[in-house]
């Protein structure tokens, strides 16, 4: 499998790893299948993610597309985050081998995640903003 220079850097220095102890929101998806599990920690300030960290376990892959999200969504407000698509972070890496695009799936749904549990700690209901969090094991590339 041949991964881009994007994709290497990102697994070897991965931005952005840890907890947030005190998150506003807070995203876990995984996929048993694929062995891969990705949780998503968000800090909000005015409408603004102000801090954002990950704890990926999984394949080179998943940790490089959880780094790079989270690069993508640092700093900038809500309504980017919830436009983020798994498309976006696998071009932001350069491409990703077939095989791997269920990564990038992981990365766009545990930002989701995490902004579902935001939303729904403001006592507003996620879906009509976030939409449905989707099951991941479908996207699985095995």
């Amino acid at each position: 499998m041949i991964y881009s220079e994007k994709v290497m850097e990102h697994f070897a220095n991965p931005r952005n790893v840890g907890e947030i102890p005190d998150a506003d929101g807070v995203g876990e998806v995984g996929n048993a299948k694929c062995g891969d599990i990705m949780k998503m920690y968000l800090k909000i300030d005015n409408g603004i993610i102000t801090d954002v960290k990950f704890k990926t376990f999984g394949c080179g892959a998943a940790v490089a597309t959880s780094s790079m999200a989270t690069e993508l969504i640092k700093g900038k407000p809500v309504e980017d985050a919830l436009k983020l698509t798994n498309k976006a972070v696998v071009e932001a890496l350069d491409g990703l081998p077939t095989v791997k695009l269920h990564c990038s799936v992981l990365a766009e749904q545990a930002i989701k995640a995490a902004l579902s549990d935001y939303y729904r700690k403001q006592g507003v209901d996620p879906e009509p903003i976030v939409g449905a969090v989707p099951d991941v094991e479908t996207a699985c590339g095995i």
